[in-house]
Parts: structure tokens; C-alpha cells; sequence
């Protein structure tokens, strides 16, 4: 009897849990979002604003971007740092010593290859780099998206108050913007840090980011 195909979901659950789950705490972030700053701005004698108008406001975009870019941040520091950075006894490093799968040289014969692995040339190049150009990419639009929404924000909040609107040069001065994005790095690495430190001497059965529940606190690798 022919094995059967396992099912969409089976093959695809990490991806759709993850992303169901964002979306999910998204649309709260931005239904609450949008409460909390209507409350302000009633607080400050203007009037509140439809749900759709708030989608575009500085409001939403900074808290949204604020926390998209220290995530991709993560994600490519990650990607990165692991090439030639290694610790000792974790899931999340590469053996110390022996060489590693991901190492080896691409072969462009290899059944099923990506095409760029076929044609080569600048095209193999940009492919072998592309997931560490894909976060930077990624965190650097975010990066822009929250420095708008805050610069809007800022902005809008001066002339509720009735102050000038002020320069992107000097509102680039002032502590909230850096505030904002350090507070959101810091908690970033720290998570990265305590993967890589944890996973040592912890285990969990069954999940790729641990190693086997036997292996050796000082075993690197999964």
C-alpha cells in the first residue's frame, strides 16, 4: 500500500500556528491601540478617530514597527553571528571542531538544487548570503516604518499641545525615538543570549532547538 502524503497542515503547522498567532495579537494590539489613543487624545480636548484612521496614524506604525525591527534585528544578528561565532556546549552553536553540513560547498548537480545553485555566478552568490540580506532588509524597513510613526507621532502630539511641528533632524535628538528602539533591543539579545545559554544545560524532548535529552552538558550542537 502507498505511504500517504501527510496532510497541508501537518506540513505546514509551524508556519500556520506562528502566523495565525501574530495576526491574532496584531489586530488586538491595533483594536487597543487605537483605545488607548483615542483616550489621549480626548484627555487632550480633540476628538477621537475612526478605527480606519488610526491604521494610518504615527500611533500605530511606531508601537507596530517599534517591534517588527528589534525582532528582524535579532533574526539577523542571529543568522550572522552563528557562522563563525561558536559556545561551547550549546544546541545553537556549531561543533567546535568538526566541519558542518551547512559548510560544505553548494553542488549545482544535486537533484532538486534552487536554481540559482544551477546557473551560478553572481546569482549563487546573492543566494548563499540571501537569508541574513533578507533580515537586514527586513529590519532596516521597520527600522524606517518606526522612526515615521514616532516622527508623526511626536509631531502630532506638539501641536495638540500647540507647539511647533519640529524637524526630523532635531526630533533625531530628542531621547523618546532612542528610548524606544534600545528598550526593544536589549530585551532581543537577551532572548537570543538565554537560547544559547539555557539550551547547555536544559533540555525538551522532542524539539529541534534542544539537544537529545542524554546528551552531554558540554556537547555542542544538536
Amino acid at each position: 500500500m502507498p505511504k500517504r502524503k501527510p496532510h497541508f497542515f501537518y506540513r505546514n503547522g509551524l508556519s500556520i500556528v506562528f502566523l495565525s498567532f501574530f495576526i491574532v495579537a496584531w489586530v488586538a494590539q491595533a483594536f487597543f491601540g487605537w483605545k488607548q489613543h483615542n483616550d489621549e487624545l480626548m484627555e487632550l480636548g480633540a476628538q477621537p478617530i475612526a478605527f480606519a484612521h488610526y491604521l494610518s496614524s504615527g500611533h500605530f506604525f511606531s508601537s507596530t514597527f517599534e517591534n517588527f525591527q528589534s525582532e528582524f534585528l535579532q533574526m539577523a544578528m542571529y543568522v550572522i553571528l552563528t557562522i563563525s561565532l561558536r559556545q561551547i556546549g550549546s544546541a545553537e552553536s556549531k561543533d567546535l571542531v568538526k566541519p558542518e553540513e551547512v559548510d560544505r560547498e553548494p553542488d549545482p548537480l544535486k537533484k532538486d538544487a534552487p536554481g540559482p545553485v544551477k546557473r551560478g555566478g553572481w546569482q549563487l552568490w546573492l543566494y548563499q548570503q540571501s537569508l541574513s540580506i533578507a533580515f537586514v532588509v527586513l529590519f532596516l524597513g521597520s527600522w524606517a516604518g518606526h522612526l515615521y510613526g514616532s516622527y508623526t507621532d511626536h509631531n502630532e502630539q506638539r501641536m495638540l499641545h500647540g507647539e511647533p511641528e519640529q524637524s526630523l533632524s532635531a526630533f533625531l535628538g530628542e531621547p523618546d525615538f532612542w528610548f524606544e528602539t534600545f528598550q526593544n533591543w536589549q530585551s532581543e539579545f537577551l532572548s537570543v543570549a538565554s537560547i544559547v545559554i539555557l539550551s547547555i544545560f536544559l533540555r525538551q524532548k522532542g524539539s529541534p532547538e534542544s539537544k537529545p535529552v542524554d546528551a552531554a552538558h558540554w556537547e555542542t550542537g544538536k
